[in-house]
């Protein structure tokens, strides 16, 4: 595999706000609506240990997901982030030949794109039942069953890789994932709205010390809390969804290089001096 990677990971995270909320459903741009009624919502403000996971149950959870018949309307968030990965694809201002797609699922990448930016795409998944209901694009897809630790490609095989809502199941995962982070909050009636969509999206815990199940007051006495330290005034709660950003590519001829170390003419000292106006001749 190349060098080359843009991608996400999904931390979540318990967070108040009175951030406008947005309808699940909205697809690549966030719209608010009223905050009167409770409802799921968007709104956006700006080391790995080794073997923590359990990669086989996480391979049941994405199968289980994608047998859900409206498993559909889990799906607001990877198109959120989809779009936005994509966004940052196009930001590069190149045509990729060849990209991978790590762990796509559905493809929720490849259909913001188009052929003129990614001309040939790979799709990866840990689960076949996700893979089989990859969304169409105009670029050339070839689907891939793979666990995203054990990737069946050769070194230098891609121009691009991609990824959006998977890495942060891996166990092995570098510590620069702290790069450039995005906030995507998401307002629900209740707590049992918010661990019943993660349970759709396939994104149930897999740890190998996770709790086998929680006793139901233990759910509701949480429930309470949560409601109590971080609802809003229209009943509803919100859960926060910490986006982790990486980007970068293969060094290719037809963009600029970098100038030569100390070859600079300007000091950033003068760019103080930017926004000053220039002295005049007034005689």
């Amino acid at each position: 595999m190349s060098r080359t990677v843009c991608g996400t990971v999904l931390r979540r995270l318990p967070a108040a706000g009175s951030a406008p909320a947005a309808s699940r459903s909205s697809g690549r741009r966030l719209q608010a609506v009223p905050r009167s009624e409770p409802r799921r919502g968007l709104s956006v403000s700006s080391r790995g240990t080794m073997n923590v996971f359990n990669r086989e149950m996480k391979k049941r959870q994405k199968n289980w997901a994608a047998s859900l018949q409206d498993g559909h309307q889990y799906d607001y968030l990877r198109d959120e982030v989809g779009s936005r990965v994509a966004d940052r694809v196009y930001d590069i201002a190149r045509t990729f030949p060849v990209a991978l797609d790590v762990g796509g699922g559905k493809s929720h990448i490849a259909e913001h794109l188009s052929k003129d930016v990614v001309q040939r795409l790979f799709l990866t998944d840990i689960s076949e039942k996700t893979l089989k209901q990859r969304r169409q694009s105009e670029i050339p897809t070839h689907c891939v069953l793979a666990d995203e630790e054990f990737l069946p490609f050769k070194e230098n095989t891609f121009d691009l890789v991609v990824s959006s809502l998977s890495l942060h199941w891996i166990n092995d995962l570098p510590g620069a994932l702290k790069q450039d982070v995005d906030d995507v909050q998401v307002h629900y009636p209740g707590i049992m709205e918010v661990m019943t969509d993660l349970q759709g999206m396939g994104e149930s815990n897999c740890a190998w010390n996770r709790r086998s199940l929680l006793h139901r007051d233990t759910i509701l006495a949480a429930a309470a809390i949560y409601k109590e330290m971080y609802g809003n005034e229209d009943g509803s709660v919100p859960a926060t969804f910490e986006i982790l950003y990486m980007i970068g590519w293969k060094p290719h001829e037809s963009q600029a290089k970098p100038a030569k170390r100390g070859s600079a003419t300007a000091s950033f000292g003068d760019l103080s001096k930017i926004s000053q106006p220039a002295d005049t001749d007034k005689s």
